[in-house]
């Protein structure tokens, strides 16, 4: 049950950043569900590859590589997905980064519904 919550938050963080950033759509709010599953497919999967084949770069920029690799992330779910769209790297970095603040935010409040 939680992780369905999780996962609606999530949606429901996608479909708010869609709202406020000029460069990120999405169509539906069953686009955002579907956004939020794949991400954390991505990030359960690829993400750590992504992360062990870059170590080197990561180590030299003290970790701020891992903004990219999270930018890549989203990149590849709007390749994989109709109904998101994020235009460039650019925009991939600032909904990665507002997603990320987002999602602390809500699932924070998720915790002290408890």
């Amino acid at each position: 049950m939680k992780l369905i919550l999780r996962i609606l938050l999530s949606a429901l963080a996608v479909v708010i950043l869609s709202k406020i950033l000029p460069h990120v759509s999405v169509d539906s709010y069953l686009t955002a569900i579907i956004v939020a599953l794949v991400l954390s497919l991505l990030n359960f999967i690829v993400k750590p590859i992504l992360v062990i084949l870059t170590l080197p770069v990561t180590l030299i920029t003290f970790g701020l590589f891992l903004l990219i690799i999270n930018a890549i992330i989203i990149l590849l779910a709007d390749e994989l997905i109709a109904g998101f769209s994020v235009d460039g790297i650019w925009w991939a970095l600032l909904f990665s980064l507002l997603l990320s603040f987002l999602q602390s935010i809500l699932f924070s409040l998720l915790k002290e519904g408890k």
